[in-house]
């Protein structure tokens, strides 16, 4: 029985209550903001607005940074008194009128707007105002030659194409200064890309401006030396064009041409300051004092009309209901995989329901999850039941062999000799191992798998596993070799360890035909030792490679034991060496025999081995 969600608790609701609520804040806000507008606009004409005050600023810093008096700024002053509608006067400290927009005689507001001053302004009249305090339109000695500009634009180019070649978007910025800038986008300057390009043609100072410098650092010079800066070897200021003042981002204070040796500290750059000002006074217009204001005086008063009260009202309701219905779309475009997945989670286990993925959300990275699921679950069941499948066939043919023989002798058929005796011991053996090699699976599995860890040396194990076979390795006419560094030493338990390989060396030798050769292998590589067992026998097929080390995995698809092996000694190996913290790998040509390899740490030798 499917359990009903309460009304207050589904997602569609809750995503309706809330986008109402931002859709009330929001109307709210508009409402706010169209309230604040609509004062920001009497205040405008009424000379109170900061933005306006900023351009009319931004204009007449121009002029002054561009002019050395201010004779010809009354032309100026109209044209923008007539595009803001606002009286506009410039005068100097004691009130006297350089240019007014206003009638002759018509009284001044009671106090000042701002200061022109392109020297020192710290307004947002022109980006890079604020490095340095200075109008970077100012340029005075530093302006460029018509040839100089036609020379830097020509290198601009070739470094734009340069870029473009390289596959960057470049684009040419021109200084008030005439000097042309390359710019890329942040961060592909000094890229292996843009490095090719940037040969530093550009960046060299022109004769107009290594002159200019020169006369800028003499003017510097006797503040940088009551500063305290080391005037010893060569003091200069260079120009790097990545600012757009060319002061405070452009020119910077340079010492001995060692990488990274340009600095500037406190001290210095207010001495370059200073001295800069110095340097552009009279290529400026003297400081003007600043006055706005409008013709009447009297503040209008604004009252919202009952009509524009309805469509503000009309407005916030549609608003309201284009965003509930908006939402009640998205909501149910939302709901709709969920439902999905909950219907494919209610379904039996044994189906292994998928759903698809329609979005590439968090809805849809939960289907994909939710499928990955399913298809780990489903390859688990398919596994669960191959294990129950192989372990009852691995201990029904002793059990089989046990129980006949034990049958037909207790009815006389046939005589307790030691040849039954013994092959009766040999199925009990088998079966005994099998289940040891479960019982070592079980452990591995629920990480109760017991280690006793030591200092052994690695040559000292591959030793003691092909003493352990060599009597089987004899009887199946195969050679055996071990080839071991001396320094190759493990932190491993020696026990398991010999399992491990072996497990690896009894597999070889099963498939390894008379006259062939298994070869145990340890050798350190780093800080890893890598031991591995060769073997020249038949070799594995590509196709079965990723297998090797399954559970009950046998490249004979009968699972005959004419071969010998329960199909878990290689899936022990891989358990014990990661329980080790350790990889297990295989490598094969059909063929040419086969390599097992195990990679595990290795380890400093005891003191009196070292």
């Amino acid at each position: 029985m499917k359990r009903r969600i309460p009304l207050r608790k589904r997602l569609l609701v809750r995503l309706l209550f809330v986008s109402a609520l931002i859709a009330v804040c929001s109307v709210a806000a508009t409402a706010w903001l169209a309230v604040t507008t609509t004062t920001s606009a009497l205040k405008e004409e009424q000379g109170q607005d900061l933005a306006a005050d900023n351009t009319i600023l931004a204009q007449l810093s121009g002029y002054a940074a561009t002019h050395s008096d201010w004779t010809g700024a009354r032309r100026t002053v109209e044209a923008l008194a007539a595009r803001t509608g606002r009286r506009i006067a410039l005068t100097t400290a004691d009130r006297t009128i350089l240019a007014d927009s206003a009638a002759r005689g018509t009284p001044l507001p009671p106090s000042p707007a701002a200061t022109v001053d392109p020297l020192r302004t710290d307004t947002s009249t022109e980006p890079g105002a604020q490095l340095s305090g200075v109008d970077p339109r100012v340029v005075g000695p530093f302006r460029l030659t018509a040839a100089e500009r036609a020379r830097l634009a020509g290198e601009a180019r070739v470094r734009r194409r340069c870029f473009e070649r390289a596959g960057l978007e470049a684009t040419i910025e021109t200084m008030p200064s005439g000097r042309p800038v390359v710019r890329v986008p942040d961060g592909a300057s000094g890229s292996p890309r843009a490095s090719p390009c940037e040969d530093g043609r550009l960046n060299t100072p022109t004769a107009t401006e290594r002159l200019a410098l020169g006369v800028l650092t003499k003017l510097a010079r006797p503040c940088l030396k009551r500063a305290g800066v080391d005037l010893n070897g060569p003091l200069f200021l260079t120009y790097d064009p990545s600012g757009k003042d060319p002061f405070g981002g452009g020119y910077l204070l340079a010492r001995d041409l060692k990488p990274g040796g340009t600095t500037v500290d406190r001290a210095a750059r207010n001495c370059l300051q200073g001295a800069r000002r110095t340097q552009l006074a009279p290529y400026v217009a003297p400081v003007a004092e600043l006055f706005l204001g409008i013709g009447d005086r009297n503040t209008p008063r604004f009252d919202m009309s009952p009509a524009n009260k309805g469509k503000v009202v009309g407005a916030a309701g549609l608003v309201l209901a284009v965003t509930v219905a908006v939402t009640a779309v998205v909501a149910v475009r939302l709901v709709r995989p969920l439902r999905a997945l909950t219907e494919a989670a209610q379904q039996p286990p044994e189906l292994h329901v998928r759903v698809p993925v329609t979005t590439r959300d968090e809805t849809g990275i939960l289907a994909e999850a939710f499928n990955d699921l399913t298809e780990r679950r489903e390859r688990l069941e398919a596994q669960r039941k191959a294990m129950v499948s192989d372990i009852a066939h691995e201990l029904r043919s002793p059990l089989t062999n046990i129980r006949g023989w034990l049958e037909v002798t207790r009815d006389g058929l046939v005589d307790p000799d030691p040849a039954l005796l013994s092959s009766l011991h040999e199925e009990a053996v088998l079966l005994q191992r099998v289940i040891d090699d479960l019982q070592d699976l079980a452990a591995a599995d629920a990480g109760t798998l017991r280690l006793h860890r030591e200092p052994v040396r690695a040559g000292d194990l591959l030793d003691q596993v092909a003493a352990a076979h060599r009597v089987a390795a004899g009887t199946a006419g195969v050679t055996l070799r071990t080839d071991a560094d001396a320094g190759a030493w493990l932190d491993a338990d020696p026990v398991r360890m010999r399992q491990a390989l072996g497990n690896l060396v009894s597999n070889a030798l099963r498939h390894t035909p008379a006259d062939g050769t298994v070869t145990l292998t340890a050798r350190r590589e780093g800080e890893e030792i890598v031991c591995t067992v060769a073997d020249t026998g038949t070799g594995i097929a590509p196709e079965d490679l990723p297998h090797v080390f399954d559970r009950f995995w046998r490249a004979e698809k009968s699972r005959s034991r004419r071969t010998g092996g329960s199909g878990l000694g290689l899936s022990i190996v891989r358990h014990l060496v990661a329980a080790h913290d350790g990889t297990a790998g295989a490598a094969s040509e059909p063929g040419a025999g086969a390599v097992f390899t195990l990679r595990l740490p290795g380890a400093a030798p005891p003191p009196d081995d070292a």
